[in-house]
């Protein structure tokens, strides 16, 4: 039987966790597959945020908040992607965007390294370039992080030792293994389970889900027969533990499999509910779009993001520059939910 997890806190940023409508901007859907964004028409002299995928959730909430921005600043931003999330979609999308010399790109990368080389192409044409969940990738003027990524993975890993009773095998998924933040995740568990959980063990490296929640699910339904006696899963795209969960449901072993990791209420809150789902860890999409866009609009008008450097985003008042960059900085903007507490988030 799977254990109660630890009580509900909000995760802290590096120190602490030491411590204790809508056109198109970048072509026709039909030439790049990008959807979303409000303004329509082009991008020149715009704040445009490239996410991962449209049609997902969380980058849906995402764009609410880049939305809020806009009405708030009377600045024109708007949100692209492409209808699924690869690499090349993203590439096409910046690609289009720079003949139109938009002010600002920032970006959600699918892959870090691969959309390195057409960032700098958007840095010689004097567009400001601002990253989130992409530590340490070139060609971005500044990368901004939730929290410090290693120390949400080893959060994650303190829920699911405690839920799988400190013993066990269990797997790791990422959306995709070349993603930086999922890759720091899963990392960051994997060395607090090897130093302080002997009794658990990870089956496999990570496993790919394609930022798919249909693929994560049959994954997780093939796992479920290898492995009879896994105890835990942890997910990092925000739609892995609800294809996980659906096949842990359809095995009948809610009470027996732990499902942990990375995804919002409004996607997982069902599984939450009906226990198949054991924790979620997130942070607001929203706030974090409007901090790229914060970001974004210091630069244009020759600001500096330094250490406490208050972007006026709830959770992003105080940045910490993340040891080992140049150019990363970290909120304190994240949460743990259960269903004891999942229907105080509307999103």
């Amino acid at each position: 039987m799977k254990r109660k997890s630890p009580a509900i806190a909000l995760l802290a940023t590096t120190t602490a966790l030491v411590l204790a409508g809508c056109g198109t901007t970048a072509g026709t859907p039909e030439q790049s597959g990008a959807t979303g964004g409000g303004g329509g028409g082009s991008a020149e002299g715009a704040y445009v945020t490239v996410v991962k995928a449209t049609g997902i959730g969380w980058f849906d909430r995402m764009e609410v908040g880049v939305d809020e921005w806009a009405s708030e600043t009377g600045i024109d931003a708007r949100q692209e992607g492409p209808a699924e999330a690869t690499n090349e979609g993203q590439v096409d999308i910046i690609q289009n965007l720079i003949a139109q010399k938009p002010v600002a790109i920032t970006v959600v990368p699918n892959d870090v390294a691969g959309v390195a080389s057409v960032l700098a192409d958007a840095r010689d044409a004097g567009i400001i370039v601002v990253t989130h969940e992409a530590a340490g990738i070139d060609n971005a003027d500044i990368d901004i992080e939730g929290f410090e990524n290693k120390a949400y993975g080893a959060q994650i890993m303190d829920n699911l030792a405690e839920c799988m009773g400190e013993e066990g095998g269990y797997v790791q998924f990422v959306g995709r293994l070349t993603n930086g933040s999922h890759s720091e995740w899963v990392a960051g568990a994997l060395e607090n389970q090897e130093d302080n959980y002997s009794d658990m063990t990870r089956l496999e490296d990570p496993i790919e889900s394609e930022e798919n929640e249909e693929v994560a699910y049959n994954k997780a339904k093939e796992l479920l027969a290898k492995y009879p006696d896994i105890k835990g899963f942890q997910g990092s795209a925000g739609t892995d533990v609800v294809g996980i969960a659906r096949a842990v449901e359809e095995a009948g072993k809610t009470d027996d499999v732990c499902v942990m990791g990375t995804s919002i209420p409004s996607v997982a809150g069902s599984y939450l509910e009906s226990g198949a789902i054991d924790k979620i860890f997130f942070w607001d999409p929203a706030l974090a779009g409007k901090a790229q866009l914060a970001i974004a609009k210091i630069l244009a008008e020759g600001g500096t993001v330094e250490e406490g450097t208050d972007l006026g985003v709830p959770g992003y008042e105080s940045l910490v520059k993340l040891e080992g960059f140049d150019n990363v900085f970290a909120g304190d903007a994240g949460v743990a939910v259960d269903a004891s507490n999942v229907a105080e988030y509307d999103f």
